[in-house]
This record gives structure tokens, C-alpha cells and sequence, in this order.
């Protein structure tokens, strides 16, 4: 019982386990489950999810998730969140967009993944 009460200012008074980069590494990898590497790479640098044919065309066309580590925070923050992004004055929703919702991740969350990929950069 003496130790706990000796311990516990250590985490009363401690400021974090891990840094907010760390956090948002953590976060990218595994989000509750799901890769965000998986789809965007590494590094958010993009890449190849799948090819297919189009319905269409009758082509081969490839399904690529965009670089994230060059875009701005609101259109990051508004495709993670909820996949819309800002046009024209008014919230439309991307109909053709692969990207799902991640309406599970606070505010704080996401702020970390994206200054993860941002390598804390402003």
C-alpha cells in the first residue's frame, strides 16, 4: 500500500508515456484497427491499393491512395473525420471517394497523425 502512494505522483505529476509524434505513429499504424499505412504507405507518401477493370471502359486502372504528407491540415483533418471537403462555400460529399470514415477519432487524434506526417513541422 506504501508504494502505491509512492508511485502515484509519478504519474499524477508526469507529463506523458509518449510524444504527440509518437502517438500519432501509433494512430497511423493502427487506428483502432485499421492501417492508414496500409493504403497511403510508410510514410503517407501514397501508393497502389488495387488495379481492376472498369465497368465502363473495359480498361485496367489502378486504385492509388493519394500522398497525405502535402496537404493541409482542414482538408485532412474534414477527409478523416467525416470525407468532405470544402467547395464552392458549402460542404459536399464525395461520392467516389475510397477512403472511409473515421468517425471514431477525436479531434486530438487526428491533430497527431497529422503532425506525425508532418514530422511536427508548421
Amino acid at each position: 500500500m506504501k508504494l502505491i502512494f509512492l508511485i502515484l505522483p509519478i504519474f499524477l505529476f508526469s507529463e506523458s508515456f509518449i510524444s504527440n509524434l509518437e502517438y500519432g505513429q501509433m494512430l497511423y499504424n493502427k487506428p483502432r484497427g485499421i492501417s492508414c499505412a496500409k493504403c497511403h504507405g510508410e510514410s503517407g507518401e501514397g501508393r497502389e491499393i488495387a488495379t481492376y477493370i472498369n465497368d465502363k471502359t473495359g480498361k485496367k486502372e489502378k486504385l492509388i491512395a493519394p500522398n497525405i504528407t502535402n496537404i493541409s491540415y482542414i482538408i485532412f483533418y474534414n477527409k478523416v473525420k467525416n470525407s468532405k471537403i470544402l467547395k464552392k462555400g458549402k460542404f459536399k460529399t464525395l461520392n467516389y471517394s475510397a477512403m472511409p470514415k473515421y468517425n471514431y477519432l477525436v479531434d486530438d487524434e487526428i491533430k497527431s497523425i497529422y503532425d506525425y506526417l508532418h514530422k511536427g513541422q508548421k
